[in-house]
């Protein structure tokens, strides 16, 4: 007879969980970082707050972001004035724009990633959806498991209000679903639009402002499975470790305040220093079974955040310029898209690595990091083996 043990490990599956495939998606609009003052004060109908322009505008300037993509037009502003004024009622409009557009982003993204990989959207099993835009149900992975056609026993997890670790934290699921589940392949989506957090200036709260300056709209989707089927899939990165780590006394740091307002999202002043000061702990916890402790001999994939984060990383740690490089290019080009922000440098650390001709997707190394942080303050790290992959048909 087969012992119940006998039939658990049946159910797993050999081999590390691996990426095989990203796609990602953004928003038509694209909006220049150097021109986004002059038009937010404008539709917001805060020109005449001549002091507050020029002080965002600085902000813009050092933000060292040089565009973003928002769903929010000219034209729905106009549409709903609401969201053009400070704290007026608008929760009912910006969910209703929420309720569609961030799984219909989601699916793009999604589609993407299934093209890459190459498969039958049937051999999907599970589904780890991720957004701080919005809250409804039946939620944004329903609405995704509709817009996609996937199998109806798709086994979906909804993770709503995870904010900017997100992404890492989707990531450490699938690959726990992947490792236990034989034959798995899980669809991780991390869809987020800024149109929660969107407010009028106010001279009183900066932190609202930061925000403004900050914050996009982005989807990322990643394929993750574990024992690779060789002759048909391309496997990207080995998910080789996962943590999660809260920062103590640190609950002050980033926090959302959901009213008829929407979201005002806070940084604090503190934000920077507490994740400097914590990040070679986690890391040194994190590599030690594996010998590492020389941190410019691993790939960075970071979560941008913020120009002043990546500055104080690359300080403490002792980086060399290039260890950010992808990091500091998908917030150039993107902004901070929220959980979504590390799976484009993700995708920009596997393309970059192989147009450079490096033999993997991680600038030649064998072993990287991804870092993922936000509310809690909350820190994910993953550790990535890279997997060559020249012979990618997409890349």
């Amino acid at each position: 007879m087969v012992t119940v043990v006998e039939i658990g490990l049946a159910q797993r599956a050999a081999g590390t969980a691996t990426a095989l495939a990203i796609g990602t998606a953004n928003p038509p609009d694209c909006f220049d970082q150097n021109t986004y003052p002059d038009y937010f004060f404008r539709v917001t109908n805060s020109d005449h707050k001549t002091k507050l322009m020029e002080k965002f505008k600085r902000m813009c300037e050092r933000s060292m972001i040089k565009k973003r993509y928002f769903h929010l037009t000219e034209a729905i502003l106009k549409k709903n004035p609401n969201l053009c004024e400070y704290k007026a009622p608008s929760l009912n409009i910006r969910q209703e724009i929420a309720n569609v557009q961030v799984p219909k982003l989601g699916k793009e993204a999604s589609e993407k990633a299934i093209d890459e990989w190459g498969q039958s959207k049937s051999m999907i099993t599970h589904l780890v959806f991720c957004t701080t835009s919005g809250v409804d149900v039946p939620g944004a992975d329903y609405q995704l498991t509709k817009l996609l056609g996937l199998s109806l026993s798709v086994k979906r997890y909804m993770m709503y209000q995870q904010g900017c670790f997100g992404g890492g934290g989707a990531l450490r699921l699938a690959k726990d679903l992947a490792e236990n589940n034989k034959g798995a392949r899980v669809l991780v989506v991390c869809s987020e639009m800024n149109l929660f957090c969107f407010h009028a200036p106010c001279e009183t709260e900066s932190d609202v402002m930061l925000g403004q300056a900050l914050f996009s709209d982005g989807a990322a989707a990643v394929i993750v499975g574990s024992d690779p089927i060789m002759t048909v899939e391309r496997p990207l990165f080995e998910l080789v470790f996962a943590t999660q780590t809260l920062l103590p006394n640190s609950g002050h740091a980033i926090t959302g305040d959901l009213s008829e307002a929407g979201l005002i999202a806070k940084i604090h002043k503190d934000t920077t220093i507490l994740i400097s000061k914590n990040i070679e702990r986690i890391l040194v916890e994190t590599f030690q079974p594996l010998g590492i402790s020389d941190w410019n001999s691993i790939f960075w994939v970071s979560h941008p955040g913020g120009r002043a984060i990546l500055d104080q990383i690359e300080l403490k740690l002792g980086l060399k310029p290039e260890k950010l490089k992808a990091t500091r290019n998908v917030l150039s080009d993107y902004g901070n898209m929220g959980s979504a922000c590390v799976l484009f440098v993700l995708d920009e650390m596997r393309k970059s690595s192989i147009k450079a001709g490096l033999g993997t997707t991680g600038e030649g190394l064998q072993w990287g990091v991804l870092f993922g942080f936000g509310p809690g303050l909350t820190i994910d790290a993953v550790v990535l083996r890279s997997v060559s992959c020249l012979g990618s048909r997409n890349v």
